[in-house]
Parts: C-alpha cells; sequence; structure tokens
C-alpha cells in the first residue's frame, strides 16, 4: 500500500508554493484540497468497502485521482497537515442537514492547534465549502462564495457551526433564511475505533444517505457543482445551473469534465440510476 507522500499530495492539490504552518497555510492547503479533490461516495453505492487507514486513502485520493467523503478526505488532510508542521487530530461531528432527530457521529473534522489556540478545519464536508475558524464562541468567517459561518456553544452539542448564504452554493440541503445548522461536536479524543465505527455507519448502515443516494460535489473557484443522484447543481459566480440527467452518457461525461471522477459504462450502470 502506498504510503503518503507530501510532494505528490500537493502535486494533487496543484499547490506548488511551500505552506507555513500558520493560518494562511492552513487556509491555502484546505482551499487547494477542496478545490482539487471531489466529496463523493460512489464506491459505497457501488458495494465497495471504505478503508480509512493512511494508506488506503493516499492510494484512492492521490494516487487513484479519486474522491470520498468525510472520513477519507479528513484522514488525507491530517496527513498533509503533520507533513506541512501543524499539530492536529481528528475530532467525531453530527451533520443536522435535513435531520428531523439526533443525528449519528457521523462526520469527521480536524481540530488544529495555532498559536496556543485550536481550529476547526474540514476538508470532507461535502454540503458547501466551510472555511477553517479559530475554535472560539461567536466567532465568524466569510467563505470565497460569499456565505458566513459562525461557531456558537449549544449546551449538550456542544460547538454548533452554522452558515448563512446562498444556497445554490451549496448541495441542496440546509436552505432557508439566516443561519442554519450544519454540524455540531463535542470537543474530545477521537480513537481510530471512533473512527471506524462512524465510517462504518456511514458506509453500511440502512439508514445513511450514502447507502441510498449517490453524492457528488466540489468546490469551485467562485461557486459549487453537486451531483445528486440525476439531479446535476452548478453555481459559478453569477452562472448558475441545474438540470435533471436522464442519459447515462451525458453522467459519466459530467462525472469526468466536472468532478474528475471517470467511471467505467458498467459502474454508471451498477449505479442504478438510469433504467434499462
Amino acid at each position: 500500500m502506498t504510503s503518503f507522500n507530501f510532494a505528490d499530495y500537493l502535486q494533487r492539490i496543484h499547490l506548488s508554493e511551500p505552506i507555513a504552518a500558520d493560518v494562511t497555510g492552513l487556509e491555502a492547503l484546505q482551499r487547494a484540497h477542496r478545490l482539487a479533490i471531489p466529496f463523493e461516495n460512489l464506491d459505497v453505492m457501488l458495494g465497495r468497502p471504505i478503508a480509512i487507514d493512511s494508506g488506503a486513502v493516499f492510494a484512492k485520493l492521490v494516487t487513484a485521482r479519486r474522491g470520498g467523503y468525510c472520513f477519507e478526505h479528513n484522514r488525507l488532510f491530517l496527513d498533509a497537515l503533520a507533513a506541512a508542521g501543524f499539530t492536529a487530530r481528528p475530532q467525531l461531528a453530527r451533520v443536522w442537514l435535513g435531520a428531523e432527530t439526533t443525528p449519528p457521529l457521523t462526520h469527521a473534522i480536524s481540530i488544529v492547534t495555532l498559536d496556543g489556540g485550536e481550529w476547526i478545519a474540514d476538508a470532507g464536508f461535502g454540503g458547501s465549502y466551510t472555511p477553517p475558524m479559530p475554535l472560539i464562541d461567536g466567532a465568524e468567517a466569510t467563505a470565497p462564495d460569499g456565505a458566513s459561518f459562525r461557531l456558537t456553544r449549544e449546551g449538550e452539542q456542544g460547538w454548533m457551526l452554522s452558515r448563512a448564504g446562498d444556497p445554490a452554493t451549496t448541495d441542496g440541503r440546509g436552505g432557508g433564511d439566516g443561519f442554519q445548522p450544519q454540524y455540531s461536536f463535542v470537543p474530545g479524543t477521537a480513537y481510530d475505533a471512533d473512527l471506524a465505527m462512524g465510517n462504518l455507519w456511514a458506509a453500511t448502515a440502512p439508514g445513511s444517505r450514502f447507502r441510498t443516494t449517490s453524492v457528488v460535489s466540489i468546490v469551485l473557484p467562485r461557486g459549487f457543482a453537486s451531483l445528486t443522484d440525476r439531479a446535476y447543481r452548478r453555481r459559478a459566480g453569477s452562472d448558475d445551473a441545474q438540470t435533471e440527467i436522464t442519459d447515462p452518457r451525458v453522467y459519466r461525461l459530467r462525472l469526468s469534465m466536472m468532478f474528475g471522477i471517470d467511471l467505467s459504462v458498467d459502474e454508471v450502470a451498477q449505479l442504478g440510476l438510469f433504467a434499462g
């Protein structure tokens, strides 16, 4: 299994400048990661197991140039942070987008220590682009797409990250006026076994969204693009496009051209999105 190689990772995310282990470096590294590597669960829908050890994640997301979901992205990102000289650890969270009851701990983010304080960083949130933020009650940040984010303490939920912005720069979930909850977390140690359990639930539980819906998204320089089953959405600056893909050939082409994911004709057929 291929081990983590920082030079190859930087090439994958099209970043050639040196990264300093500071806030500016953190923001640049996460932004480049999200612009280059798509969020996707297609291997889950194809019945393949999802491995989240460093070697497997590097082989898939870097060497094979595929995407993945949060447990894969943030494992790779943690390895990149360590290679760049950051001190960081994994953190489990609950995603509230579309939730009617308390959701499970099936999202992974990173907690980065900078100048004695802590920051949240997230290279694997498929719903929108979430910028790095200091872990301070009331902290706010603005994403490059214009959306505002806020961190607040929320009692038993610990910390809540909320977003206010154009729903066109999301995957279609969590719309509404004002700040909408994205995910919450209670700071604490996330052991490998905890991450493995969250990944197992996300990949195999009947109630998991990733078992029932083909999800692909990527951050654009001035927007966001997503492909949820056959529903395609793209916002790039003021240019907005929404359509339903009805031809598997168009779906396969869109996966390749917009998201950089190359599936075979048989693999697209196995997703079960098109009759015949």
